[in-house]
């Protein structure tokens, strides 16, 4: 069983006070003491963004890590990675992340990573990355689409609530076909897809949701998704 869970924000790193969405994560892995590994290329492998994450994970219970890909010696990614039983990617510049991730040959470990039963998690950039396509501010001055890892089938965009350019800019993309119909997800929503299909849509607050967006008939057809808490 293959699954991945894009948040479109929220998480220990935008809620340390509400770590809802991360108790889902940690609960699809099926283990008590679940061994969590952190990917913070996004962020410049930020120390305090990693910091937060140890203690955020430390607290729900799971034997947390992380990999650095700027450390020297470096560590060996295939080993740490294919031994997690959750890899959760932090935000931040997915374009710079993808580009560290494809030198370091990190797409093909973290696929078998995924077939082995490892659960795939990310907030923003470590959302995005999983996709296809997604729609990010992270390649120009204004929000664009970039190509992703193409794990998950269509595009994906995240903080579709936190925002204020992000609905009108994928509705626009849709419109001029330069983006594929797929998903969006507001702050405190998280998308779980299993083997390339959406399963559920976990929340950490009533008003956050998850979309489904396509283009049909001259329009754009944007369906809500209910997050259960």
């Amino acid at each position: 069983m293959r699954q991945i869970i894009a948040l479109g924000g929220g998480g220990f790193s935008m809620e340390p006070d509400n770590l809802a969405l991360d108790e889902y994560i940690i609960r699809q892995s099926g283990q008590q003491r679940a061994r969590v590994c952190f990917l913070a290329q996004a962020s410049g492998e930020s120390l305090d963004y990693t910091v937060r994450f140890y203690r955020a994970f430390s607290q729900l219970g799971c034997q947390p890590t992380h990999l650095s890909l700027f450390a020297c010696p470096p560590q060996d990614a295939a080993a740490l990675l294919l031994a997690q039983d959750v890899i959760y990617v932090g935000g931040g510049n997915t374009k710079s992340m993808l580009a560290l991730w494809q030198a370091w040959g990190l797409p093909t470990i973290l696929r078998q990573a995924c077939a082995q039963g490892a659960v795939l998690a990310g907030v923003s950039a470590g959302a995005n990355c999983w996709f296809e396509q997604s729609i990010t501010d992270s390649a120009a001055p204004r929000l664009d689409v970039m190509s992703g890892l193409g794990f998950l089938s269509g595009s994906f965009c995240s903080h579709y609530d936190g925002e204020a350019e992000r609905r009108p800019t994928f509705h626009r993309l849709l419109a001029e076909g330069r983006v594929q119909p797929g998903y969006a997800a507001d702050d405190g929503a998280a998308l779980h897809f299993i083997d390339g299909a959406l399963q559920q849509v976990a929340s950490s607050r009533a008003a956050a949701h998850g979309y489904r967006l396509s283009y049909r008939g001259g329009e754009v057809v944007e369906e809500v998704l209910a997050g259960a808490q």
